[in-house]
């Protein structure tokens, strides 16, 4: 917990006007909630005008009430409970559009996740996958999804790839013992951070190999032990972590290198078109005959 941020409420609480001091009771005690909610709603609930709550974030040292709340969320982001999700997103979504709400928000954490990669790192990253002498690939939970979609392609690209599997923690060092300089280790962590992860990834990076981390912050504890960095943006809807964004960035990651080994994947994929065909790997069309 980011206790520098609460810890400056309490520390100017006694310049705050009587409003403010609501404000900022509120948020000492209801953070998980206020994180989430808009001004004009923060001024709602502690019976202030929204006006009051934008001069609240200014004497906190913020631009406006926007920063505030990212800096309110950055904190939280990884001590929320499953409970503590489900609750809040009740909250954000009660009587609304729950389709139209969860689908915008994934579009603007893609939109987000554009404007915040740096172009030159991304293909870098690519370029050190690409030169890499063996490739791992760790995710853990929910980030294990992304760990097996990205190793499913590379598979096709590489013949040095290697998904980590994550049923306990001595099996993951067991499988990555042997990991050295020259090698590439891909930790893909979003809250709450698997500490698997992270302990994986200082290993690598202790034993030389490059560590790569897909995460949603420059904060995210896997950082310290990377040394390629890809960001997107997370968030969660309800009990689920919103992980459009990630798997967007990482289609982004494998149609680059794909172009990067354009000879050598056209050689793979048609010698794997003739085995889908020969085994009717594919059900075939009725109109062309082509499987698909």
């Amino acid at each position: 917990m980011n206790k520098d941020f609460l810890h400056r409420i309490s520390e100017n609480m006694h310049t705050f006007s009587k409003g403010q001091k609501r404000i900022g009771n509120f948020i000492l005690s209801h953070y998980d909630k206020a994180a989430f909610m808009t001004a004009a709603k923060l001024g709602e609930s502690v019976g202030v005008s929204e006006s009051t709550v934008v001069r609240f974030a200014s004497e906190l040292g913020y631009d406006g009430y926007p920063e505030l709340q990212h800096a309110l969320q950055e904190m939280i982001r990884n001590k929320l409970t499953t409970v503590q999700r489900i609750e809040i997103a009740s909250d954000r979504m009660a009587n609304s559009d729950v389709l139209t709400k969860v689908l915008n928000m994934d579009i603007e954490k893609i939109r987000r996740t554009l404007e915040d990669t740096s172009v030159d790192e991304f293909n870098k990253v690519a370029d050190t996958i690409v030169g890499a002498k063996h490739i791992y690939i760790l995710g853990v939970r929910s980030s294990a999804s992304l760990a097996s979609f990205i190793s499913f392609y590379f598979y096709k690209i590489f013949d040095n790839v290697r998904n980590i599997a994550t049923s306990s923690t001595s099996e993951v060092f067991e499988q990555i013992m042997n990991i050295d300089e020259g090698d590439v280790f891909i930790a893909i962590t979003f809250p709450r951070y698997s500490k698997r992860t992270i302990k994986a990834a200082k290993y690598a990076h202790d034993k030389g190999a490059t560590v790569i981390a897909l995460t949603d912050s420059h904060s995210a504890p896997v950082i310290e032990y990377s040394d390629r960095i890809l960001l997107a943006r997370s968030d969660m809807a309800s009990f689920a972590d919103s992980l459009v964004a990630p798997l967007s960035l990482i289609n982004a990651l494998i149609v680059a290198i794909g172009i990067r080994r354009r000879s050598e994947i056209s050689a793979t994929f048609s010698q794997l078109e003739r085995i889908w065909d020969e085994y009717e790997v594919y059900e075939k069309s009725d109109d062309d005959g082509n499987g698909l």
